[in-house]
């Protein structure tokens, strides 16, 4: 089956379009180089210091930024073009890992490491929103699960490929040389940004005319913080209006929680069920191998007739296998069911993404998404640190039992939440008690240009009332 006749919502009909093929492009070399120099940065601060204090700061170092800027990331991305924005985070990056290659290479302070790291954190952070409101304008809404499959595959191939190079270039030659193959991939995802054709999939409707809207400079200008916590609020709102989209991103939260607690309580898996120091290795690669499975799900889940059904059975598969995780003693069941967990996360991560993009307005669909992207990576930390308080109080038993427990309980509420039907019926009855203004003598309806950006609409937004006398005094077009 070729990608001209794939179906819709998979990964395969997604790739049909060749703007969506450079975003994936930029995005999955620049996660690839990532988890590359990731791997270099700790084994750096670890020869340097022979601290594990200073590796796990370093590796705090590149985790905070994303949670504390994210929303400050999502507002750049509805403020700003976002073509300009993805283009100046790539540079950046390139200069800092240029840097950080420097520290290696010359023997500079090595604290200046983790603020390396830390500021290439901080330079990324519009750039996750950018992909996901530019991912709905570059696929039609059929192939949107297909698309977001496809980013979510290319995040879980990046984990291993990206480690797998950083060895090989440390094993060749330095952590220089992988902090400058980092900046090579950053200068090749800008190349893949620039390859977009249509600039008008970059556009944000809240972009100004002048020159802080249109230079870089004006990412700098004194007025970009102005009124900052009033755009943060405008985004809470938007995502407090679509209650089902809440709870999926709850959702997503909790399957990131989860994740946080298996880098702890998996080790304790492989040591129950005979695998060993090597196992904790091969439970996290089911996770990986469990997600890119379901990437291939995510086009027949989305099609649905009942998504909340699909979503709380993608939230149990993560939580159901972590419950039977407690009485496994078989290594390879143990395989099978974290695997599972990674399959049902994953499908969760999708489902969320496309609900976002299909019913958040794209005028603040940046600022939404900068203030979910965070939340569930905080889980992971919040699941990371809770872990081995349940594991000394629990046992590692009684933590997967409670930490499956609490993923399921989020199920049911899910299932008593309703569907996404309800939250559409509600919006409508919503939009019907408006009162549109009506055309009198006074008055003049005019059609407006129609905007093929905007996916989703009601017919009544087609035509705009405006003052007879304004439309007579109108120059005429030439």
């Amino acid at each position: 089956m070729t990608m001209t006749n794939a179906p819709s919502g998979t990964i395969r009909a997604a790739l049909r379009y060749p703007d969506f093929r450079y975003l994936l492009s930029a995005l999955a070399v620049s996660q690839v180089g990532d988890w590359l120099y990731n791997l270099a940065l700790v084994v750096l601060v670890y020869d340097r210091t022979h601290s594990a204090v200073w590796a796990g700061l370093t590796t705090a170092a590149r985790v905070v930024p994303v949670v504390v800027l994210g929303p400050v990331g999502g507002v750049l991305a509805d403020r700003f073009d976002r073509r300009r924005i993805m283009i100046i985070c790539d540079l950046a990056r390139v200069a800092l890992m240029l840097l950080l290659a420097a520290v290696a290479a010359a023997g500079l302070p090595i604290a200046l490491a983790p603020l390396i790291a830390a500021a290439a954190t901080a330079a990324a952070a519009p750039y996750m929103p950018c992909v996901a409101a530019v991912t709905p304008r570059v696929v039609d809404d059929a192939d949107l699960p297909g698309a977001n499959a496809a980013r979510s595959a290319v995040s879980g191939a990046s984990i291993i490929l990206g480690p797998a190079l950083g060895g090989v270039l440390l094993f060749l030659g330095s952590p220089a040389a992988a902090f400058a193959a980092n900046a090579l991939t950053f200068g090749l995802s800008a190349l893949a940004v620039l390859a977009i054709k249509d600039r008008g999939v970059f556009a944000t409707r809240r972009s100004a005319p002048g020159p802080v809207a249109d230079s870089p400079a004006g990412l700098f200008s004194a007025g970009l913080f102005r009124g900052m916590l009033g755009e943060l609020a405008e985004g809470a709102a938007a995502l407090r209006q679509h209650p089902a989209a809440l709870r999926l991103i709850g959702a997503d939260i909790m399957c990131s929680f989860l994740y946080g607690t298996q880098t702890v309580l998996l080790l304790l898996v492989a040591r129950q069920t005979g695998l060993g120091a090597q196992g904790y290795g091969y439970l996290f690669a089911a996770i990986g191998a469990g997600g890119l499975a379901g990437t291939a799900l995510a086009g027949r889940a989305s099609r649905s007739s009942r998504p909340h059904l699909v979503q709380a059975s993608a939230l149990a598969c993560a939580g159901l296998p972590t419950l039977l995780l407690a009485i496994t003693h078989w290594p390879l069941a143990a395989v099978v069911l974290t695997g599972l967990t990674g399959l049902g996360a994953i499908l969760v991560e999708i489902l969320t993404d496309t609900m976002l993009q299909r019913t958040l307005d794209e005028d603040v669909f940046g600022r939404a998404y900068g203030l979910a992207l965070p939340a569930s990576i905080a889980g992971i930390v919040i699941g990371s640190a809770v872990a081995p308080v349940l594991a000394s109080l629990l046992g590692a038993s009684g933590a997967l039992v409670a930490i499956g427990g609490a993923v399921l309980a989020y199920t049911t509420l899910i299932l008593r939440g309703g569907t996404v039907r309800d939250e559409q019926r509600t919006a409508a009855a919503t939009a019907a008690a408006v009162v549109p203004p009506r055309p009198s003598d006074e008055t003049v309806m005019l059609p407006v240009p129609w905007n093929p950006y905007v996916r989703m609409g009601r017919p009544g937004d087609a035509t705009v009332v405006l003052p007879r006398q304004a439309v007579a005094d109108a120059p005429l077009a030439r």
